[in-house]
């Protein structure tokens, strides 16, 4: 008999990037030395704009100082892929996964990720697909619905996606997103013709999603609030 793998999911609600980020570094180490099982971080985040570790600044259309001017924020990262938007009404997961446990290599892993969106949105009645090659990330026809930008240390994974259920569009003018020129970015709530419940509820969804595209059976669920900060301080 198939033994069933665990997934320990918190549920963090809204969380400052930077904060997200060192965390994702703590836990990394502590999943690599086995003092954790395999995690998955259910968020949002303020408005932010993300750089991958290509540094493709010429994708960010105006000055860092506007950015700051309208309350975003902007965060170079260790991940894959080009710049990116996150902000309130989208999705993310980041999963700190063994992916020797799970007995899946890179290719696989980023397709089952894909595929855990695709999956979220024909529950909405949306067919949307991988894209194409050179073009990362889910998609209706020719619009963006989710990115995803990876980070793999010694068989460890972090950063992960981001689905976009109602955000607000105009942050994605500002960027060439995730580097693609001449492609629409959508969001869910632009494609179903179904009236959608509310942010958590998604977000739930998503992470069932997960779990069924990755084989987990256990799930654990933690409600963590984090303060802005306090990681920085060494906590929790």
């Amino acid at each position: 008999m198939r033994l069933q793998r665990n997934l320990e999911v918190w549920k963090m609600g809204m969380v400052n990037y930077l904060d997200a980020l060192k965390l994702q570094e703590k836990l990394v180490i502590d999943r690599k030395l086995g003092k954790i099982p395999d995690t998955l971080l259910s968020l949002q985040h303020p408005p932010t704009y993300t750089l991958g570790k290509r540094k493709t600044y010429h994708n960010l259309l105006v000055p860092e100082a506007d950015l700051r001017s309208m309350g975003a924020e902007l965060h170079y990262t260790e991940r894959g892929g080009d710049i990116t938007y996150h902000g309130p009404h989208q999705a993310i997961l980041y999963p700190i996964l063994s992916l020797r446990d799970i007995r899946l290599g890179a290719r696989k892993y980023v397709e089952n990720l894909e595929m855990v969106m695709i999956e979220l949105a024909s529950l909405y009645g949306v067919g949307a697909c991988a894209g194409r090659t050179g073009e990362t990330g889910v998609w209706v026809e020719d619009r963006k619905i989710g990115a995803i930008g990876v980070r793999i240390s010694s068989g460890i994974t972090s950063h992960g996606l981001a689905f976009n259920i109602d955000p607000d569009m105009n942050y994605f003018k500002h960027i060439v997103p995730c580097g693609i020129a001449d492609k629409e970015v959508t969001s869910l709530k632009r494609e179903t013709e179904k009236t959608l419940p509310s942010d958590e509820v998604i977000h739930e969804q998503l992470v069932s999603c997960f779990a069924k595209s990755f084989g987990f059976g256990n799930i654990l669920l933690k409600n963590i609030t984090l303060e802005k900060g306090e990681l920085a301080k060494g906590l929790p």
